[in-house]
């Protein structure tokens, strides 16, 4: 058995739960805070789902599989990145799963990704989670002030 090493990165959202759910799974939304990237999927669980867009001038897309869903609470998919340099074959996926909950009338976000080949890479994973968050938490918080 390979190792294999977990990332979490998580942030509290002073906006109503059903606004972070709306940007965690709307394309125009996501392309905002995530890096710019296009989301292409139909949402549904056991559907295709496809992140494109360019990094640092290379053209990238990066693909999974969507393994749960609860409106509002929970979002899983399995993910590989063609920028990974890693073989795309099924275990080197990774599983991505956004926890949404209620605290105190604001919106904890929890990602967590499962499956990291290395802690170097797990590390890396986790700035980039951290910086899509707080780059979702403004998102957010800016769409909700201005109603």
């Amino acid at each position: 058995m390979k190792n294999s090493f977990k990332g979490e990165a998580s942030i509290v959202i002073d906006a109503p739960r059903e606004e972070v759910w709306d940007a965690l799974i709307n394309p125009e939304q996501i392309k905002k805070y995530f890096f710019g990237t296009e989301a292409i999927s139909d949402w549904k669980v056991g559907s295709p789902l496809y992140f494109r867009g360019e990094w640092e001038g290379k053209k990238y897309e990066d693909k999974g599989t969507i393994l749960e869903k609860k409106e509002n609470e929970l979002f899983k998919y399995n993910y590989w990145s063609s920028m990974s340099g890693i073989e795309d074959k099924p275990e080197n996926y990774v599983d991505v799963t956004y926890k949404v909950e209620e605290v105190l009338g604001k919106t904890k976000v929890t990602i967590t990704q499962e499956n990291i080949p290395s802690d170097e890479m797990r590390k890396h994973s986790e700035e980039n989670w951290n910086k899509v968050l707080g780059d979702l938490k403004n998102l957010v918080e800016r769409n909700v002030a201005a109603y």
